[in-house]
């Protein structure tokens, strides 16, 4: 099973020197900043938190070369008391990055559950969330994943177990995670 720490310590020996962008834990809030002249573009993650780090990658892993040169990739963020128009909204924005953090957890070693971010439902049925993820898992499976959710996934995964193929690996966690 995968740390904050070792997750930290694989992220940016992938992406510090190529991609000029760290991986940094230890926030109270998820944030991610652009690179500056002094500064590599660092994403920060919840406290110590893997699910927080690897939600934030497959952000990161998503985001074109505009969007990484904006605070949190220029997207708006509404706090955890949504009402149900907005809260479809969000579950709309967060299929692509969710599914990309399932691979992600799944190469890493780590359960794997959808977030709807939001503590205004506490009995709210996610249901349709999660499978609107999945598909978006399986035609990730089809189509390939974004090339850094790729690499990351591939290194996560050899560390963990080397004798694994990613694809083959994955399409097997998607089976069983499907029943």
């Amino acid at each position: 099973m995968a740390s904050a720490k070792k997750l930290v310590e694989a992220f940016n020996a992938l992406f510090l020197l190529s991609f000029n962008t760290r991986l940094l834990g230890g926030a109270e809030e998820p944030l991610y900043l652009p690179a500056t002249l002094d500064c590599p573009a660092t994403i920060y993650f919840r406290f110590d938190y893997p699910s927080s780090a690897l939600h934030e990658i497959s952000h990161w892993c998503i985001a074109g070369e505009e969007r990484r040169l904006l605070e949190d990739y220029g997207y708006w963020y509404e706090s955890d008391s949504r009402d149900l128009q907005t809260q479809q909204e969000f579950e709309r924005v967060e299929v692509k990055p969710q599914a990309i953090e399932c691979v992600l957890h799944w190469a890493a070693g780590l359960p794997f559950r959808v977030s709807v971010d939001n503590l205004a439902f506490p009995d709210y049925d996610a249901s349709h969330f999660e499978h609107a993820v999945l598909a978006q898992v399986k035609k990730n499976l089809i189509s390939g994943l974004p090339d850094r959710a790729e690499i990351f996934s591939k290194y996560v995964l050899a560390k963990h177990r080397p004798d694994a193929v990613l694809d083959e690996f994955i399409k097997q966690q998607y089976e069983n995670y499907s029943r």
